[in-house]
């Protein structure tokens, strides 16, 4: 039997393995909510954005997560379920808004400023807890919104990411990519682990070709996760016939991951960073592989999967020598 062929039959028995039904729907009811605030016309307006692309009716639970408050009614405590605060506004609203009173709260908070002459644009990293952060968009659409504030939005969500895709459908390329982001960091990790065991005298030795074999299992256990968890805010159910349909995608990877330990042995010390490179740059392809055909209905091109990962090593090749540094000092 060929190498491919068994490369195909372990993946899929990976995959049969990895599916946690139990587990997905864990992480799709997590518990969250998004306090809304401001110009009642733009929080309606928002409101309506975020829960569109719902087949049929609205579920209940899922217009349940906005939660619109009144600054004469704000609430003295929150419980653990209020991630943000988004405050809407025309242009000079926000001069002339009182927020200090929703700063005890201890939520970011995200203020949306509807400028139609304005660019799309906002701060660079998200607010802290009691601070504030301001977003101007020409208007409140999803194409706008997606620039500073949908990422943001995600990131004030940590831990219940998959919850908010499922929730609220604008939002689901924001989850994914940060869902890819944040395997890939994994891969990349685990890689570097693998590769500077294989660079350790004895060790090495004794544990190189076990450590070989096991990252490229933990890897693609990753990916698999990586694409039920993406499935899961795209508001799909594990099944592993569909997933069969999606295994090219992650199966791509191994010849990368293949690659990145020859290049490892041939290049001792730059070789570790090479193969964290590669392991990071296949997850995100992954990631971004999956996103592309459950928002588009069709797998991402060749050619546009290989600029995709040349794009993506090179900041990984960065991240990964940045990381060996740290480990280094320690």
């Amino acid at each position: 039997m060929s190498s491919a062929a068994i490369g195909a039959r372990d993946l899929f028995a990976l995959v049969r393995k990895g599916i946690d039904a139990e587990g997905v729907g864990a992480q799709v009811r997590k518990p969250f909510r998004f306090l809304l605030c401001g110009d009642p016309a733009l929080v309606a307006e928002l409101r309506a954005l975020l829960l569109s692309g719902h087949p049929g009716v609205v579920p209940v639970e899922a217009a349940a997560c906005l939660e619109t408050i009144s600054f004469g009614g704000v609430p003295t405590r929150l419980d653990a379920q209020a991630r943000a605060i988004l405050f809407l506004g025309r242009r000079g609203d926000l001069a002339a808004a009182n927020l200090s009173i929703l700063e005890p709260l201890g939520l970011p908070l995200l203020c949306i400023t509807v400028d139609p002459q304005a660019q799309p644009s906002g701060p660079p990293t998200v607010p802290l807890g009691g601070a504030r952060g301001e977003y101007v968009v020409p208007m409140l659409s999803a194409a706008a919104l997606r620039v500073r504030l949908f990422p943001h939005l995600v990131e004030c969500s940590r831990g219940v990411e998959i919850a908010v895709g499922r929730a609220l459908p604008p939002l689901r390329e924001s989850v994914a990519a940060k869902l890819t982001r944040d395997a890939a960091a994994n891969s990349l990790k685990i890689a570097i682990a693998s590769a500077v065991v294989d660079h350790i005298p004895v060790v090495g030795l004794v544990l190189g070709a076990v450590a070989s074999a096991g990252d490229i299992v933990a890897i693609t256990g990753i990916q698999i996760v990586l694409l039920m968890h993406i499935e899961a805010a795209y508001g799909k159910d594990p099944d592993v016939q569909r997933m069969w349909r999606l295994l090219p995608v992650i199966g791509g990877g191994l010849g990368w991951r293949a690659l990145a330990r020859e290049l490892a042995g041939f290049v001792p010390v730059a070789g570790i960073a090479i193969k964290g490179a590669i392991a990071y740059a296949g997850t995100i392809v992954v990631g971004e592989g999956v996103t592309f055909f459950l928002e588009h209905g069709n797998h991402m091109t060749k050619h546009d999967a290989a600029l995709l990962y040349e794009q993506t090593k090179n900041d990984a090749l960065r991240f990964a020598r940045e990381l060996i540094a740290k480990l280094k000092k320690r």
